[in-house]
Formats: structure tokens, C-alpha cells, sequence
């Protein structure tokens, strides 16, 4: 049987305030400052996770993009005991079991002379993913961050371009993108997840969009109308949020699409028990789109405006 680990998103729900701390900054040295507020910050892909380098407390280290959780994430092994306070615990719900984290209060997070001021965090061990990873992982950039900016997430280009937003949505830099708009379509924030509506075949369905889903996502619990548009292939690991293991059924989604305009590519996707990833949404979900989608999709993410834009991969002319 063919085994593959595979690193998905977290969930994490806040239960409790924690006491302010006073740590560093967090930098971000390779990111190119267009102007106070726009930033373009380049990545690389392990495996099929966004990593981008960061600073926290005089270290350098990988931090991975990730849609799909709430909050700033640091790992614990490289955030230690002598950096915490008196803090609550607070639980997360993962798609396959629930984790033990504990809140940290950042006073400021910035990013070059972008900053961010009261910022939480989780704290929780990440040793797994950089095990299996074969990475240095300091922790995962969600939603309390992403929130403020207009994310434009470029597989072409591997870059992440932020421009911060104003309480509408709008960008405060006037200036445009290089390249056109093309399509948009409209998604709804439940809680701090990217919900949009999506056809396979001619079903109507809810899937999350999470930049830290390295594979495509099926609810198993979805009709034989929708699994007719599913290839299985093989089987493989998932890994959980707190390092639980379950098997699950792999292969290529076939037919999905956003809009009549906005449409797909074969997408490699697994089956699974999508039920407590529901639960943390608050809504049922049907699925995920996560790396398969950003690869085929150049994606620009406006979380106030709660719209999707794309901008067109250039045309290959090589026979």
C-alpha cells in the first residue's frame, strides 16, 4: 500500500484570554516593502505547504500559510517555558481529534514596518509536522493575521503580496495589480473560515478554502451522485492536529467548478470524515479546497469584502 503523510489545517477556536506578555517582533527579512502598506513576501513549497521565513525572538525559521486556522500558531518546541506567563489552555478541534494548546498575548507582530498590535497566539507542539516535514516549523499564519490585508497568493510567481485594507475592504495603496482581474466570485466568512459555493458535476455543495490543506478534501459521507466524479487511485496517512493517524482513500476530483467561468482541472482529493472540521465552522462542510486549488488558481483573497479574485496564469506557448 502506498503511505504518504500528509499535513492538513488547524481549527482553533479561542476559549480564553491570556495574560500580555512582552515578546519581540516578528519579521519577516526576505519580504520586499512596496510602500507602508503593501508587502510582497516570497515562499517556498514543502510538499504542498505555503512557507514563508520569519524572525520571532532573534530566531529565523519557517512559518506555513494557512487559510484554514484562526489565529498566529507557535510551536512549542521552539517557543519554550521560559517565554510563558500565567496563561489559560484553550482546546482546538482538528479534523481528526482535538489538541491541547495554551494562549500567548503578542503585543506586536510586524511585519518589516507593517505592524499588527494585540495579536494572540497558541501555543502547541509542532514537532510531528517537522519530523515528518524535514523542516525547522516555528508556527502557522492564519486568519487573525490574514484578516486585515488583501491576500494575493501567487503559485506563478511563489509570492504572497499583502496590502492592508481598511475597515470596508478596500485597499489603502491606490495603486492596482500588475496584471487583470479576470474573474471574482463572492464567499461567506463563517467564523474565521473562507466558505465558498461550489458544483461538482451538477451538485451544489460547501467547501472550505485552506491554504494548508496539502490535498483536496471529499466529505465521506457524500452521495454516490458526487463519488461518481471521484477516481480513487490509492491509499494514504493523514495526520491530525495532534499527530493522531487515520487511512483514507486518494485520488483525482473530477467536474468542479465556482462559477460558469471559474472552473477546474483534474484535482488530487482524499476521502474523509469532514464532521469535527464542521463542527468548527459551524457549518457542514462538503469538502476542502486547498493546494490543488491555489495551483490552478492564481487567488487574491479580500476577507472583508468576503470575495475571491483571480488573475490568469501566462500563457505557455512551448509545443
Amino acid at each position: 500500500m502506498s503511505r504518504l503523510w500528509i499535513l492538513i489545517a488547524f481549527f482553533f477556536v479561542y476559549q480564553a484570554k491570556a495574560n500580555p506578555l512582552n515578546p519581540g517582533p516578528i519579521t519577516f527579512p526576505k519580504a520586499e516593502i512596496l510602500n507602508e502598506n503593501t508587502a510582497r513576501i516570497p515562499f517556498k513549497l514543502i510538499d504542498h505547504l505555503i512557507v514563508v521565513e520569519a524572525e520571532l525572538y532573534n530566531k529565523k525559521g519557517n512559518f506555513i500559510i494557512d487559510t484554514g486556522s484562526e489565529t498566529l500558531i507557535l510551536n512549542k518546541v521552539h517557543f519554550p517555558n521560559q517565554y510563558r506567563q500565567p496563561e489559560k489552555f484553550v482546546k482546538s478541534s482538528g479534523v481528526l481529534d482535538n489538541a491541547n494548546a495554551y494562549e500567548k498575548y503578542l503585543e506586536e507582530f510586524i511585519l518589516k514596518n507593517f505592524s499588527l498590535k494585540n495579536t494572540n497566539s497558541h501555543v502547541i507542539d509542532l514537532s510531528h509536522i517537522e519530523k515528518r516535514k524535514k523542516m525547522n516549523l516555528m508556527g502557522i499564519i492564519g486568519y487573525s493575521i490574514l484578516k486585515d490585508y488583501e491576500v494575493f497568493v501567487d503559485m506563478h510567481l511563489n509570492q504572497i503580496t499583502l496590502s492592508r485594507i481598511d475597515k470596508k475592504g478596500d485597499k489603502l495603496d491606490p495603486r492596482g495589480y500588475l496584471e487583470k482581474i479576470t474573474d471574482s466570485i463572492e464567499f461567506k466568512l463563517q467564523n474565521h473560515s473562507i466558505v465558498v459555493n461550489t458544483l461538482v458535476g451538477d451538485e451544489k455543495m460547501n467547501f472550505a478554502l485552506d491554504s494548508g490543506a496539502e490535498f483536496n478534501q471529499l466529505n465521506n459521507q457524500q452521495s454516490k451522485k458526487v463519488l461518481k466524479y471521484f477516481v480513487p487511485s490509492k491509499r494514504m496517512v493523514l495526520v491530525g492536529a495532534s499527530d493522531k493517524k487515520a487511512e483514507v482513500l486518494a485520488g483525482k476530483l473530477y467536474r468542479v467548478k465556482l462559477s460558469d467561468k471559474v472552473y477546474f482541472g483534474p484535482m488530487n482529493t482524499i476521502i474523509t470524515n469532514l464532521n469535527r472540521m464542521s463542527e468548527a465552522f459551524g457549518v457542514n462542510l462538503d469538502g476542502v479546497l486547498g493546494y490543488e486549488f491555489f495551483a490552478q488558481k492564481r487567488t487574491i483573497i479580500n476577507y472583508r469584502k468576503e470575495m475571491l479574485y483571480f488573475i490568469e496564469y501566462p500563457i505557455n506557448f512551448q509545443n
